[in-house]
């Protein structure tokens, strides 16, 4: 079948879908027709793969600058908050973090083929927490665990504590109690003391409406000073706040840094352009199939478990899975739009199998509209009023399709991202995986 055939079948598929509005049908077969455009051309001379390489670093650096970006906005709210606790300034600050995560959930696509990347990660996105670490939770949390002595430690209320036979002094909480030694206590990974999830905690609180309505509910009582405070140490929780909220500026600026020219990133990447490619890849693969399609979605289905969605507290799980997806796609065509409406283009891994296969790149590009379209139907749902938390509920027929759209598009896509690895001769990738997807069974023993 030829690249035309492909992307014209593919528009006429999209075209007649079932939907009631012939509007939405003419603009989702106009979409699929303009991701192919590129591919319609006749294939020729393959781009240097440093080109690609390039690209792909650039729109790493402009995707952290944004998230550095949006971080200080936050920053700025969350100052106005501490120095005027209210409901318009927290509501402010909860749109700022919700912001936030925009540009910076299409970053993910750079884990798991970038060791910088990997290494950092852990102190910005990792998910989830158990919360009772940082601050006071609903008595229905729990209490300590065998597996975590440290699950309701709240540090906010407790200005020294025990650690590994030493008394740690947390009579002020700066970002160097919070980075190095309170996150990841006593190496668990769900001592989660700092990142965007530690920032939400603490401007939503805890989401105790399971599968009902509603997000967190933290009161701006909680950040006012003096006889007024709610939820007790609300000097304490401000310094919390403030010194998590520093520590993501400054692990940020970092980040962008090394996918600057003469960043270790970059320079990293660039070192062997097969294996460069072959990260490209790997990033798409493991996150599409193992993190977003199997420990992001398809886990908390199976479980039916409102814990297990990625923005627990704030209810905005189906924009981070929506941006993950987007992240994919945006790498794999080598273009990205900036917060600011800027630009970032060039080179990119679709032109390299173009010009190898140019009917596997109309594959790919339909695939990733398939994704982009499920998951797009999954935040616009969740925007009416349907959470996420409330599509995992068991027997819940409608969420569980909306949930299982995006899983199916994520797993069909990187069936094709395995063929491009094949096609590209690249060394063969072992892509992350997910019991989930792979062993089901495991889940439940």
């Amino acid at each position: 079948m030829s690249v035309k055939t492909v992307c014209h079948q593919h528009a006429l598929e999209m075209s007649d879908r079932k939907d009631t509005n012939p509007m939405n049908k003419l603009l989702v077969a106009a979409s699929a027709l303009t991701l192919c455009v590129a591919t319609a051309a006749v294939a020729g001379d393959a781009p240097a793969k440093a080109d690609v390489l390039n690209t792909y670093a650039n729109i790493a650096e402009a995707k952290y600058d944004d998230s550095l970006i949006a971080a200080k906005s936050l920053q700025a709210a969350v100052n106005a908050l501490i120095a005027n606790p209210s409901e318009a300034t927290l509501n402010a600050a909860r749109a700022a973090w919700i912001a936030a995560r925009v540009p910076y959930q299409q970053t993910e696509v750079y884990r798991f083929g970038n060791p910088i990347v990997d290494d950092w990660e852990g102190k910005v996105n990792a998910w989830p927490l158990d919360e009772g670490l940082i601050d006071y939770v609903d008595a229905a949390y729990g209490g300590t665990t065998d597996e975590n002595e440290f699950a309701v430690l709240n540090v906010i209320a407790n200005p020294s504590f025990e650690l590994s036979g030493e008394t740690i002094d947390a009579t002020e909480i700066t970002p160097e109690l919070l980075g190095e030694t309170l996150h990841e206590a006593d190496g668990i990974e769900a001592n989660v003391a700092t990142g965007y999830h530690a920032i939400e905690f603490l401007l939503w609180g805890q989401d105790l409406n399971g599968h009902g309505t509603g997000a967190g509910n933290r009161p701006a009582t909680d950040y006012t000073q003096g006889d007024d405070c709610t939820g007790g140490n609300c000097d304490r929780r401000a310094q919390y706040l403030s010194a998590a909220t520093d520590l993501l500026v400054n692990d940020l600026e970092w980040m962008t840094a090394q996918w600057a020219e003469g960043g270790d990133a970059r320079a990293a990447l660039t070192e062997n352009e097969a294996a460069g490619v072959s990260a490209i890849l790997t990033g798409m693969g493991s996150l599409s199939y193992g993190e977003q399609a199997g420990e992001r979605m398809r886990l908390g289905l199976m479980l039916n478990d409102p814990e297990e969605e990625h923005d627990c507290f704030s209810d905005n799980t189906h924009n981070s899975h929506y941006y993950d997806g987007l992240g994919v796609q945006n790498v794999y065509l080598g273009s990205y739009t900036r917060i600011d409406g800027t630009p970032v283009s060039g080179a990119s891994l679709a032109d390299l199998v173009i010009a190898t296969d140019p009917a596997l790149d109309a594959e790919m590009k339909v695939k990733l509209s398939n994704t982009m379209q499920a998951l797009g139907r999954l935040k616009s749902t969740a925007e009416a009023g349907f959470a996420y938390d409330q599509m995992l509920e068991r027997g819940n027929a409608g969420g569980e399709a909306l949930i299982m759209g995006g899983v199916n598009g994520l797993v069909d896509q990187t069936k094709t991202i395995e063929r491009i690895v094949t096609a590209l001769e690249l060394d063969q990738i072992e892509f992350e995986g997910s019991d989930s997807l792979d062993n089901p069974d495991a889940v439940f023993q």
